[in-house]
């Protein structure tokens, strides 16, 4: 997983409550076997028009300003619904590095954190005057800096945000579960053998 420190990126608003994981990632997409390719899928139903294919002009993730967004700005309850971790595939796989929303549900949010998509919580009234700056600002750009704890403006405002100290401690060191676990390895076998040993009569 790759590490999370400080990242600055382009921010695209999605200006509506109770996004579920399926418009995230609609359900037919969840066939695939492999845990890759599903930026293309993001927002499939939202993305595009009847035909699966035309990209559809009124949706914010087809506007020309937001093609390089790596930061989604959201409103409260992102990621409600089923607890598909194929969700923040998805939306890491398009290209976004970070999340900033009012609340998420709490699956999705621990699912992004397991996957190296950091969900920042920024108070509802902070994400409001966030979604005016963006709107009135083409190229509006946000440095989120995990190490510290805080978003920055292009005008220089810090808005600090919380996080569990592990959760961050992983994201900073790019240890999803499985990697966090591995470095116990030596212990885990040595107490493998131990136990085996033990069992043979």
């Amino acid at each position: 997983m790759e590490p999370f420190t400080t990242h600055t990126g382009v921010v695209m608003p999605l200006d509506r409550v109770n996004v579920d994981t399926d418009q995230i990632i609609p359900q037919r997409f969840l066939r695939k076997i492999a845990r890759t390719g599903f930026g293309p899928d993001l927002f499939a139903n939202l993305r595009y028009l009847g035909d699966s294919t035309t990209p559809n002009p009124d949706f914010v993730l087809n506007f020309p300003r937001y093609q390089n967004a790596s930061v989604l700005l959201a409103r409260a309850n992102f990621g409600c619904g089923s607890s598909r971790e194929h969700a923040p595939w998805a939306l890491h796989q398009y290209g976004f590095r970070c999340l900033i929303a009012p609340s998420y549900a709490d699956i999705f949010y621990n699912n992004c954190c397991a996957n190296g998509l950091l969900p920042v919580v920024l108070p509802e009234t902070t994400v409001d005057a966030l979604f005016r700056e963006v709107e009135a600002t083409p190229g509006y750009a946000l440095k989120v800096d995990l190490v510290n704890q805080v978003v920055v403006t292009p005008s220089g405002d810090r808005h600090p945000f919380a996080i569990d100290p592990f959760v961050k401690d992983s994201l900073v060191r790019g240890l999803d579960p499985i990697g966090w676990t591995l470095q116990f390895d030596d212990l885990i076998s040595a107490y493998e053998a131990r136990h085996a040993a033990a069992a043979r009569p």
